[in-house]
C-alpha cells in the first residue's frame, strides 16, 4: 500500500490487516449504506501489473482471451489469463493511463502472474512491473447516479467499461445494479478527489466493495481458485472477456472447443448462504443425500451480506443446480439459494 495514502485513510478511520482495509470502524454500518447511500472505497486489495514498450499490444494480443486491440484510452475490458488446458490463472480488468497497460487483479496474483509473463517476453520489446504501489485506485458506488463525481469532473464514462481520464485521474465505468466507478491516479491526485467525496459519501472496506462485484456476476480468481476454472465456468464470456475471434492464447484451442463443440457442464451461480462461518475461495460443495460423496462444485469468492449470511459466487454442476440442493463443504452443510444474475444466459446454461 502506498505509505503516503496509508496515512491518509488510516487518519479516516480505517482498519489495516495485512494490508487490506477491512472497515472504518463500523463494518455492519457500512454495508447497510451499500442500500441507502453512496459509499467510497480504498481498492490496495487489488495490484496493478504495468506492462509498457512498442511490442506491448502484440504482446498481450498473444497472451489473454480477450481482444486487446480493443483496449483503448476510452475503453477498458475483463480478461483472462489461462495456462495450456485452458484454466485460468489469473482474471484482471485491463486499461490504458498514459500509454501504458494496466492489468487490475488481486494483489496475491500479482507475483505470480508477473513471473509467468516474463518468461514469454523474449525478445519482444516490453517491460512489465508491479505497479501497486506507485498508483492509487479508490472506488465510488452510488444509487443516486454518482451525481457528486460528476460535478467534480464534469463528465463521467456512460457506458460500462468506458473509461475518461480529467485532472490525472482515470475513471473507468464498472457494471452492476448501482452506478460504479474505479478512479485511479497519483496518491496526490486520488487524495484531493477522495477528501472531496467524503463529504457525500460513506468510506466502506474491502469487503463491502466485493459484495457489489459478487451482485454484478463480476467473478474474482483468488490464489486458491488459480487453475480451477475456464473461462466459460465463470461466465466470463457473458460479461465480455472472452473474444471467439482472435489469434491463438494459452488455452485458446479448449476455450474455443468448449464454445462451438462442447457441452458447459459447470457454470457460475449467485447465491445467498446462511452461514456461521465464512465461505472461502476454494470451498467444495456437495449434493444432498449420503451418497453424494463426490463435489458438485466450488465457491469462487464470498462476502458477508447486509441481511446476514454470505452472498457468493459459486460454479456448481448445472444439472445439480437444477434438481434438488447444493451445500456448503459437505452434504449436511449450510445450503444455497440461488438468485438471479444481472445479466442473461444462454439457453444452453440454465
Amino acid at each position: 500500500m502506498h505509505a503516503e495514502w496509508k496515512t491518509l485513510i488510516e487518519a479516516a478511520g480505517a482498519v489495516i490487516e495485512s494490508g487490506n482495509v477491512r472497515h472504518f470502524g463500523n463494518p455492519s454500518r457500512e454495508l447497510q449504506t451499500l442500500a441507502t447511500g453512496t459509499i467510497i472505497a480504498d481498492l490496495s486489495h487489488t495490484g496493478l501489473i504495468a506492462v509498457r514498450g512498442p511490442d506491448t499490444a502484440t504482446f498481450l494480443q498473444n497472451q489473454f482471451s480477450n481482444d486487446i486491440r480493443e483496449v483503448s484510452q476510452h475503453h477498458s475490458q475483463m480478461s483472462a489469463y489461462c495456462n495450456p488446458k485452458g484454466r485460468i490463472l489469473a482474471c484482471f480488468r485491463i486499461f490504458v493511463r498514459d500509454e501504458t497497460y494496466y492489468l487490475r487483479m488481486p494483489r496475491e496474483l500479482i507475483d505470480a502472474t508477473l513471473k509467468r509473463l516474463r518468461m514469454f517476453v523474449l525478445r519482444a520489446k516490453v517491460t512489465l512491473e508491479d505497479a501497486s504501489n506507485t498508483l492509487v485506485t479508490i472506488g465510488i458506488a452510488s444509487l443516486h447516479g454518482a451525481t457528486e463525481l460528476k460535478d467534480m469532473l464534469g463528465v463521467l464514462p456512460e457506458d460500462v467499461d468506458g473509461v475518461i481520464h480529467n485532472n490525472g485521474l482515470t475513471v473507468i465505468r464498472l457494471p452492476g445494479a448501482q452506478t460504479r466507478f474505479e478512479i485511479t491516479g497519483e496518491c496526490a491526485a486520488v487524495k484531493d478527489m477522495w477528501n472531496k467525496l467524503g463529504a457525500h459519501a460513506a468510506p466502506v472496506g474491502a469487503s463491502a466493495w466485493d459484495l457489489l462485484d459478487i451482485r454484478a456476476g463480476i467473478p474474482t480468481i483468488h490464489a486458491a481458485t488459480s487453475e480451477a476454472f475456464v473461462p466459460q465456468m465463470v461466465n466470463l464470456h457473458l460479461i465480455n472477456g472472452v473474444s471467439f475471434k482472435k489469434g491463438c492464447y494459452p488455452g485458446q484451442e479448449i476455450v474455443a472447443r468448449m464454445h462451438y463443440l462442447g457441452t458447459l457442464k459447470r457454470r457460475m451461480y449467485l447465491a445467498h448462504i446462511l452461514s456461521d462461518t465464512a465461505p472461502q475461495p476454494g470451498d467444495a460443495l456437495y449434493g444432498s443425500g449420503a451418497e453424494n460423496t463426490q463435489g458438485i462444485g466450488t465457491i469462487v469468492t464470498a462476502q458477508p451480506a447486509p441481511e446476514g449470511g454470505f452472498d457468493a459466487l459459486a460454479v456448481v454442476e448445472i444439472k445439480a443446480a437444477g434438481h434438488g440442493s447444493v451445500h456448503l463443504h459437505n452434504t449436511g452443510g449450510a445450503t444455497l439459494a440461488f438468485r438471479e444474475l444481472p445479466y442473461p444466459l444462454s439457453p444452453a446454461e440454465t
